[in-house]
């Protein structure tokens, strides 16, 4: 297993290794996003408090879960480049950086659009909705430094270190509306033997959830590509790549 880790870490087996993937992710992704929304946007029954608006649920919930799940993973790879200096995991953190904006951005504007009609106002300065907003912000931080120092091993080294120590608000966010009053609704229970939402419900929302969890994986082995074809282009795997092209 080591072994395969070790060989893992190579940009060129990598880059052929991710590539293989690509096809079988992207289809798989399709397939569940097309169910996921169908399921929940026509056949899962209108929520009785709600009424329709609660189905931005299956967009903003798998967004919101994302945007902590890609900070966790980018965390971890911004640890395993500090200490054993691998390639892919310093791009692992610069490319998570930009996936995890994305879906933290995704997940404060349906936030924004599900909170009119549920609280009355677009934007209020709840714990959840604040250390959610922080995130974005870490994100940001990592890209610009990320992005202003011109040599790359030294820029991975200070993103790694800035998203290594903010991961200290991963569980500020998700235990935000126990430890503080919040209008934000309690952290839902999908493991138990009564889960907080119906069945009907619960399972479509699932089903995106694991649809956003492929799509990061799929843009990520994409973005990870084509940073190692910018990185390597002195390589002569990778003019032999180009040239075959």
């Amino acid at each position: 297993m080591w072994a395969w880790f070790h060989k893992l870490s190579s940009p060129k087996y990598y880059y052929e290794w991710a590539g293989k993937w690509l096809p079988w992710l992207a289809g798989i992704t399709v397939i569940l996003m097309v169910v996921g929304l169908y399921w929940g946007l026509v056949v899962a029954p209108t929520d009785y408090q709600q009424g329709e608006s609660y189905r931005i649920i299956y967009i903003h919930v798998p967004s919101a879960w994302m945007s902590m799940f890609v900070y966790v993973v980018m965390a971890v790879a911004g640890f395993v480049a500090l200490v054993w200096k691998t390639k892919i995991s310093e791009i692992v953190v610069s490319e998570c950086a930009v996936i995890g904006a994305m879906f933290t951005a995704l997940a404060l504007i349906t936030g924004m659009l599900w909170g009119k009609p549920t609280w009355g106002t677009y934007w209020t300065w709840d714990a959840r909705l604040t250390s959610e907003l922080i995130l974005l912000f870490l994100y940001f931080g990592v890209i610009a430094l990320y992005s202003s120092i011109e040599d790359k091993r030294v820029a991975a080294k200070a993103a790694s270190m800035l998203a290594v120590v903010g991961v200290v608000n991963i569980p500020i966010i998700h235990f935000s509306v126990t430890w503080w009053n919040s209008l934000h609704q309690p952290n839902m229970d999908i493991i138990s033997e009564n889960p907080s939402m119906d069945p009907s419900m619960l399972w479509p929302l699932l089903v995106m959830a694991t649809a956003f969890k492929i799509y990061f994986v799929w843009l990520l082995f994409i973005r990870i590509r084509n940073e190692i074809i910018s990185r390597e282009r002195t390589t002569n795997w990778v003019r032999k790549l180009i040239a075959e092209s």
